[in-house]
């Protein structure tokens, strides 16, 4: 196979769930489309020192991830860190008549949930990564990706329990 019919085969099959990742992190299509656009781009200039039949899926994930906090430190902001304490982070309120199924309500809890949690729990509850995985895409120790992941569960459960509640 040559290079593009490599490429074909092993990175176009993970644009649906760059995509889910893209949108899931920056809140809206467009920007979700232009990450995804330039994390291609990226990944195909950088695909002669990719070895294939490796981890694809971990190695595109790992350049979206680069890509937006190179885009967040451009704009002069990072992604918000939270300190948990018994009440939890401020919650916009709920208009009950735009809630229609709890899947929405899950989107909306993943959405308010700080970048860096939400980014660790939609790896590895949703694109389903091991902790190694996305310790190696965050760039942070395993531990860490354990406690984001852990924290990040325990707002949306609050969340969701004060919306369902």
């Amino acid at each position: 196979m040559n290079r593009e019919e490599t490429f074909e085969a092993e990175v176009l099959p993970q644009l649906r769930p760059l995509f889910g990742m893209a949108y899931r992190l920056t809140g809206n299509a467009h920007d979700a489309e232009d990450l995804v656009q330039e994390t291609m781009l990226r990944a195909y200039r950088a695909f002669d020192r990719y070895r294939p039949g490796t981890n694809a899926r971990a190695w595109l994930f790992t350049i979206l991830h680069r890509l937006r906090t190179d885009a967040l430190r451009r704009k002069g902001r990072r992604p918000e860190t939270v300190e948990l304490v018994d009440d939890g982070p401020p919650v916009p309120p709920v208009h009950e008549e735009s809630l229609t199924s709890g899947r929405e309500d899950i989107v909306r809890a993943l959405e308010g949930l700080p970048e860096s949690f939400r980014a660790a729990v939609v790896l590895r509850d949703v694109e389903e990564f091991s902790y190694a995985e996305i310790a190696k895409i965050l760039e942070i120790p395993v531990g860490t990706v354990m406690s984001r992941i852990h924290r990040g569960r325990a707002l949306l459960r609050q969340t969701l329990s004060g919306r369902l509640g």
